[in-house]
């Protein structure tokens, strides 16, 4: 094999080289299937291969496919902004167009500061946050992020403001149960607002349903009705990042809207361009429109292929394609039926500890004893379990879980919204396979002292 000069997650790994992909299969250069159980990073929610979307993208690329955002618009650009608007809630109408959900986490935290300085507050800097979360990989995205083991380098150069427990409900750190735990966990956020001071925030960010940081941690009823008031009530604005969970991953358009509130300003990524070409956004409220509107007249935040036609043509192809095939209304159905068969999976692997999450974004959390004591870390329990299951022709994806995030283990299935039964049937029986193996080559070897 040629030598390769490609920087890769783990250097020194040898990776399968992909060929193509159809459907919620993908194929490597051996002529070996995955089936993509996972939609790669939570991102390719239509599956792979749609002729549609390679259509769309070969049309915009006969036209322009780079234009720079303060010379020009694009058709392309206008009709994806006014898709989203026409499919929004509350009056999150303006879409601001970046490539990465981090550079939407860090855009809506950009403006969020804005909008206070715009009305004359310049103390409003922080963007609380809580821990086991994960809001991007930039170093302002970082800093809202509680995800302990990728802050862990950049520690100095990052902002403290992850602050509050996640409403982690299998590892209340109240060991109580909801509702009648009155939401402490919510409730911490006041807390935090009074000791730091309600004049040195600007806004809270939070994922609806955590995701690589937790492993599908989902929130009880009222949690989020909590969070809202919180905010309102020391005037501080509320930013959900739904890089993962938008555009129907959880059965909705946002995930915000299983618990009825409308956030001032939503980060969308991933299904947005359901990874047929890098696209993000944040979108954002009129209130704080109008008033940068009235003020300054524009947003201090852009990026050389923010509005990109070619990405935005792709994008709306895609929303399109979701809407013409009803992908949202048939997720709950799928979720359901998946739900199910991985909670007699839990009966029968007594180490997965915990089934959880939204529509098809499902966290498995391992561990060790009915006490939820978390394996140690020389087992490398979720990435030898992934490692197992890419062998067995099976993609899942990595997340962190326990107490600290960082002892602990989890995956997420999260599988293309078009998935079938029969091949959520498929996908579970390489699960049980590959959870065997596990069992076999690590689990039990441990237990009786060999690991």
């Amino acid at each position: 094999m040629d030598p390769s000069f490609l920087i890769k997650p783990f250097l020194d790994a040898q990776y399968p080289m992909i060929d193509y992909g159809k459907g919620v299969f993908l194929y490597d250069k051996q002529g070996k299937k995955y089936l993509d159980a996972c939609s790669g990073a939570v991102t390719a929610n239509i599956g792979h291969g749609v002729e549609e979307i390679i259509d769309a993208l070969l049309e915009q690329a006969k036209k322009i496919s780079f234009v720079y955002r303060s010379q020009f618009t694009s058709e392309a650009a206008e009709h994806l902004a006014k898709k989203i608007a026409e499919n929004s809630i509350g009056d999150l109408k303006w879409c601001f167009f970046v490539n990465s959900g981090s550079e939407a986490t860090e855009t809506a935290m950009k403006i969020a500061i804005q909008y206070w300085q715009e009305k004359g507050i310049h103390t409003k800097t922080k963007v609380l946050s809580r821990w086991l979360s994960y809001h991007g990989i930039t170093l302002g995205a970082l800093s809202m992020s509680g995800h302990t083991a990728r802050r862990a380098r950049f520690v100095p150069l990052l902002e403290d403001f992850p602050t509050i427990h996640p409403p982690y409900c299998y590892r209340c750190p109240y060991d109580l149960t909801a509702p009648e735990c009155k939401y402490l966990c919510a409730k911490e956020l006041e807390t935090a607002i009074r000791r730091i001071g309600a004049d040195q925030i600007a806004a809270f960010i939070a994922e609806p349903v955590i995701g690589a940081a937790g492993g599908a941690i989902t929130p009880p009823k009222d949690y989020y009705k909590v969070i809202k008031e919180i905010c309102e009530k020391n005037d501080i604005l509320f930013i959900a990042d739904e890089v993962m969970t938008g555009f129907g991953r959880t059965g909705k358009m946002f995930a915000c809207e299983h618990w009825g509130i409308i956030p001032d300003i939503i980060a969308l990524g991933k299904g947005m361009g359901a990874g047929y070409a890098p696209i993000a956004a944040a979108l954002v409220s009129e209130k704080i429109i109008n008033l940068i509107v009235n003020g300054s007249k524009i947003i201090m935040s852009g990026h050389t292929f923010s509005a990109n036609p070619q990405s935005c043509a792709v994008s709306l192809a895609v929303l399109d394609y979701i809407e013409k095939n009803k992908l949202i209304e048939g997720v709950e159905g799928k979720s359901v039926y998946l739900y199910k068969k991985l909670k007699k999976l839990q009966k029968k692997f007594p180490f997965i500890g915990d089934v959880r999450g939204k529509g098809l974004l499902i966290g498995l959390e391992f561990v060790l004893n009915s006490q939820k004591t978390p394996f140690p870390r020389n087992i490398r329990l979720t990435q030898t379990l992934i490692e197992i299951a890419q062998e067995n022709g099976l993609l899942l994806y990595p997340a962190a879980a326990g107490t600290d995030g960082i002892n602990g283990d989890a995956i997420l299935i999260a599988p293309p919204l078009t998935i079938t039964k029969r091949e959520i049937d498929e996908l579970v029986r390489l699960l049980q396979i590959s959870l065997d193996r596990l069992n076999q080559k690590v689990l039990q070897p441990f237990m009786e002292g060999g690991v």
